[in-house]
């Protein structure tokens, strides 16, 4: 059993990722900063963290994270705002990453999308130019780092019910096709019991391969 925390865990993937990990077995502390939010993380077995890390100090965010095994960071702006975007998306990740790294808390894994790089070619008078960036230079950091890290990165989300496989791109996935979040969820609950997965950003759709076995490849 891990003791696991994530980071934005009222979000969408991340409430399926708390409930799959608890089914598991593991402890999971999700970090909301909205106390109205609690009844939903309790209810899918995991405990209510209040931590804003958009605005806590990398100080503040190791003593939330201390005593964890493993790091999710999933938290998002939801677009919209480019200052919030850049706020969160990347400043806060690279809070949150310099904290796991001070607590000697060596998994990490970054939820992105699929195509990131700091080489988007997203125009700057584009809406989505603030979180091609943000995510972008958040990956690079988390690269560089000396944490044992995963990047996740699937296509445009539906609310599809999650079939359990993908398709990556080393496997020729269509970018074009969408990813369901209960899929995102379970890719990252099997990244972290998935050594091979270290050091890799996954890029994917859903697709025919089981999940296990695609990242197992």
């Amino acid at each position: 059993m891990s003791s696991i925390a994530i980071v934005g865990g009222h979000g969408k993937i991340a409430l399926q990722a708390a409930r799959l990990l608890v089914d598991d077995g593991h402890q999971v502390s999700s970090l909301i900063r909205n106390p109205d939010q609690s009844d939903d993380i309790t209810g899918t077995g995991a405990v209510p963290v209040i931590a804003d890390v958009e605005h806590q100090s990398t100080e503040e965010i190791i003593e939330t994270l201390a005593g964890h095994d493993a790091v999710i960071f999933a938290a998002g702006a939801g677009g919209g705002d480019a200052d919030r975007t850049f706020a969160v998306d990347r400043d806060a990740a690279i809070r949150c990453i310099d904290a796991a790294s001070a607590n000697s808390i060596k998994r990490f894994v970054l939820v992105s999308y699929y195509g990131a790089s700091v080489d988007h070619g997203v125009s700057t008078d584009d809406s989505f130019y603030a979180y091609a960036e943000a995510k972008g230079e958040a990956d690079q950091y988390l690269r560089a780092s000396d944490l044992d890290w995963t990047i996740v990165g699937p296509s445009s989300l539906s609310d599809e019910a999650g079939s359990g496989s993908i398709v990556t791109k080393a496997q020729g996935a269509d970018r074009e096709t969408t990813t369901s979040r209960a899929n995102v969820a379970a890719v990252i609950v099997a990244s972290l019991a998935t050594p091979a997965t270290i050091s890799q950003m996954i890029e994917f759709t859903d697709g025919d391969t089981p999940i296990a076995q695609a990242l197992a490849g």
